[in-house]
């Protein structure tokens, strides 16, 4: 099913800021960890700039631009975003152009204001006063970095109220050497018909190329969007899953394939917009935030057929109810009555992983339902790969538990004048036949119970002494049971080379990240098989191999 329709728009820039925007959203805190894995997956979608974060605003933003310096595949793409100097310093006294300097990024992103009314009633300043600062930060960036785009803050409530002035604004930027001028609409209120006649007054008005940044009050983000890239813009500002302050960001899991599949707009190539489902649930899940099913296009429900009249249709042919054909963005046809759909999905995964199953075969069938238990169970495997593929490579006899968790307990006790409490852990293990007995204490019961596992088989196993737990994340599954709820535990584990997620679920938190901890190390002992020449999954099986 192919509706692509031949290009009728020039290329646009995808521009992310997820990790800078995002961050603003209502329960959404994003660890330096988690933001380096979330740059990488945006890298692979084809992002063409990725915003990591304000320097000098917090530690974690400056902590960010530092791991990234010495990641060079990253430095022409990811962004400094910050705003244009203090009224009353000059450039080179001002610490924030000095923070974004600092940060060392090729693009350096700067808001200025561009409505007279925040000129005069925030910033308290003449009206040219404000064109100065504009020019003066942006040719200061400009003369010492490779490019810097410039956000005219409100700059849609700024044209309908003054549209001189909001001109005269972006002009400034642009007399200043701004490499792009980004229309933003900041309050989120504007209308598509508003957007495309303002983007395009200033499109007659100056040769810089043009971008939007829309938010979503008013739940036309997408639309405005859409709108402005009619009328001239080539560059588009969202967040995936369109968190963000308030009511969000413009969605790029919406606008990227409206860009590319309705409207012909070269964004990314086929292959990465089938990354998009992927993409979308890996943020939610390091956001810890349940991902919303009924998401355009990477919802669950996206394409969920459950009427019989839409199922029996659907059947026959599916652009009856289909606008689009759901693998070229990751996603599956889901018939609500029956089992039918999914089993692609695991023939795919299993082949990303060097496992050659039939797609009609009882062992992708009996995958796909215990898949399905442990989903209702509560298990969520987005943001934890590496737990998935230790289910395909179990359930398939392609791997076998190099080691056998006997039995565990932990001690928490904390006396009347302590400040904390004392968490200590035993755990009882089975390698080959040997027996390990060792007891650790620790931060916490999780952390005791992670130096009592790690204490007995680092003897066995060499290779997992470089593993380090990078993140842990616990998610309430059933609020409504109170401290009886199921939780889901994510682990971020590492080694100095490549990062990995695993999950486990219980009603008991400890047990949870025990089943995590458990993956976590198995995976690096599947990884390690994997290197070894003519090695395999059963090459682990023996201790001494290490």
């Amino acid at each position: 099913m192919s509706r692509t329709p031949k290009p009728a728009l020039p290329p646009v820039e995808l521009y992310d800021t997820t990790l800078r925007d995002g961050t603003q959203s209502v329960q959404v805190a994003f660890s330096v960890v988690d933001k380096v894995r979330i740059a990488e997956r945006l890298d692979g979608l084809g992002v063409h700039y990725i915003e990591g974060g304000w320097p000098g605003a917090n530690p974690r933003d400056g902590e960010f631009f530092e791991q990234i310096a010495r990641a060079p595949f990253f430095r022409a793409k990811v962004v400094a975003f910050g705003a244009t100097r203090h009224a009353k310093k000059r450039p080179a006294e001002d610490p924030n152009l000095a923070a974004l300097l600092a940060a060392k990024t090729a693009t350096i992103t700067i808001f200025g204001k561009s409505w007279d009314l925040h000129v005069r009633d925030a910033l308290h300043i003449d009206l040219s006063e404000n064109l100065e600062l504009i020019t003066d930060s942006v040719a200061y960036l400009a003369a010492r970095v490779e490019r810097v785009i410039f956000d005219a803050e409100h700059f849609f409530d700024g044209f309908v109220a003054n549209p001189d002035y909001a001109i005269a604004c972006v002009k400034a930027a642009a007399a200043g050497g701004a490499a792009r001028i980004v229309l933003c609409d900041t309050n989120g209120g504007s209308l598509p018909d508003a957007v495309g006649t303002a983007t395009l007054a200033v499109r007659a008005a100056l040769a810089t190329p043009l971008g939007i940044h829309a938010h979503n009050d008013a739940e036309l983000a997408v639309a405005n969007t859409l709108a402005a890239v009619a009328a001239g813009a080539t560059q588009v500002h969202g967040t995936i899953n369109g968190i963000g302050e308030r009511c969000g960001n413009a969605n790029l899991c919406s606008v990227i394939p409206n860009l590319k599949l309705k409207l012909g707009v070269d964004c990314v190539s086929d292959l990465q917009l089938a990354s998009l489902k992927s993409v979308s649930a890996f943020v939610a899940e390091l956001a810890n935030l349940a991902s919303d099913p009924r998401l355009p296009y990477v919802g669950d429900a996206a394409f969920a057929h459950k009427g019989g009249v839409h199922v029996s249709a659907v059947r026959c042919n599916p652009l009856t109810y289909e606008h689009i054909e759901p693998s070229l963005v990751g996603n599956h046809q889901r018939v609500l009555v029956s089992d039918l759909a999914g089993k692609g999905n695991i023939h795919m995964k299993a082949a990303e992983y060097g496992i050659n199953l039939d797609a009609s075969s009882e062992e992708v069938a009996g995958i796909l339902t215990h898949l399905k238990q442990l989903e209702a169970d509560g298990y969520q495997f987005e943001g934890a790969e590496a737990s998935f593929e230790l289910l395909v490579r179990r359930l398939t006899g392609r791997w076998h538990d190099p080691f056998r968790i006997l039995a565990f307990r932990t001690i928490n006790e904390r006396y009347e004048h302590a400040t904390e409490a004392i968490s200590e852990a035993t755990v009882r293990l089975e390698v080959d036949g040997r027996m390990e007995h060792t007891v650790a204490s620790g931060d916490g019961p999780v952390h005791a119970i992670d130096r009592a596992l790690r204490r007995g088989l680092e003897g066995f196993f060499p290779a997992l002494r470089p593993v380090r737990l990078l993140d842990f994340k616990v998610r309430v599954l059933a609020s409504d049971q109170g401290t009886e709820s199921r939780v889901r535990v994510l682990v971020e584990s590492g080694d100095g080379e490549q990062r990995w997620g695993t999950v486990g679920v219980s009603a008991n938190v400890v047990d949870a990240s025990l089943a995590a901890l458990v993956d976590a190390f198995e995976y690096k002992l599947l990884s390690e098989a994997k290197r070894r020449e003519g090695g395999g999954a059963a090459a682990v099986a023996d201790p001494e191999g290490g």
